[in-house]
């Protein structure tokens, strides 16, 4: 194998690492009750993914905090509308936050 190949090589699982999280993330709002009432960049029931992401990529913590309003429900965020909670694991809950903080 040529040295030049090497390098590439080594880098090439961690390129294709976000796509597959990216994928997961979306698969699982897919198959659970989220689209329901959200969506990628409308609001609906609840906001669009782009205005929750804007609301919290900055904070510290907030995958957490949204892995814990997406599993345990939450209210008074967003207005009036109670999110209630979803059947998910905390892995899923993680995953979906991250997903959600991607947008």
């Amino acid at each position: 194998m040529k040295p030049n190949l090497i390098p590439i090589l080594a880098v090439l699982p961690l390129l294709a690492a976000p796509v597959a999280h990216a994928s997961d993330g979306e698969a699982l709002f897919k198959s659970k009750p989220c689209a329901a009432c959200h969506a990628v960049d409308t609001k609906m029931v609840g906001p669009a993914l782009t205005e929750i992401a804007a609301k919290y990529s900055d904070q510290e913590g907030a995958v957490d905090t949204l892995a814990d309003h997406i599993k345990n429900g939450t209210q008074g965020n967003w207005g009036p509308v109670p999110m209630p909670p979803n059947p998910v694991t905390e892995e899923e809950a993680r995953t979906l936050a991250e997903w959600v903080l991607e947008h």
